[in-house]
């Protein structure tokens, strides 16, 4: 149970630290900035992996997720009208 919980918070943590680099590239933050915020993910993703606290599929599930919340769907259907016009 305990580990459940942990693993939980520490999802929750990737998540936010996710949330924040994909605020930072829509905002046009600096380069350096935003090297740094995606350093930070990376590493700490290392540290979930290494840890056996998610495994890799997880993780990319974690991502897919913010992402899709933060840009929206990946891929969209479009009707071959609209695009005619």
């Amino acid at each position: 149970m305990a580990d459940q919980l942990t693993q939980r918070a520490m999802l929750d943590n990737l998540r936010t630290l996710l949330r924040e680099v994909f605020q930072l590239r829509r905002e046009g933050t600096a380069y350096a900035r935003l090297a740094r915020a995606h350093g930070y993910v990376d590493g700490y993703m290392r540290v979930l992996l290494e840890a056996g606290v998610a495994t890799q599929k997880e993780l990319l599930q974690v991502v897919a997720d913010e992402r899709g919340r933060a840009d929206g769907p990946a891929t969209a259907v479009v009707d071959s009208a609209e695009v005619a016009a």
